[in-house]
């Protein structure tokens, strides 16, 4: 049986073993990619992970914000992995936003400049 600890592990593996991604490939490409911060900066994923970290990952179109409480170093269940991490992000956010979004007509080509600043200025990004 898999015991969590304190000892030092990897970042891709720690995610992967901690069921956040579902294979380690997929972990370490998202580190690799700049998808996972350790301590708020972008690292290899020969990382090394310890108790008392704070990871931010990109995963399903939101932010995951993790305090790491014990390593593993192999995959686990799902109740000792989720006592291997404090889940400090947001909740995600709801279906309806995502269908209040303004949505393109197929086949209307590229928006104008002046569709776009208009889109920008929706989306809360600075427009020059």
């Amino acid at each position: 049986m898999t015991s969590p600890n304190t000892t030092a592990t990897r970042i891709d593996v720690w995610l992967w073993a901690v069921r956040i991604f579902k294979t380690r490939s997929l972990s370490a490409e998202a580190v690799r990619a700049g998808h996972a911060k350790l301590n708020g900066k972008a690292v290899k994923p020969s990382a090394q992970v310890v108790p008392g970290d704070r990871l931010k990952v990109w995963k399903d179109h939101r932010y995951l914000d993790l305090e790491v409480t014990q390593t593993l170093q192999k995959r686990a269940g799902a109740k000792i992995a989720t006592t291997c991490y404090v889940d400090h992000s947001p909740p995600p956010v709801t279906s309806e936003v995502f269908g209040a979004l303004p949505v393109r007509d197929r086949g209307a080509g590229r928006p104008t400049k002046k569709e776009r600043r208009q889109l920008d200025r929706l989306r809360g990004r600075n427009s020059f």
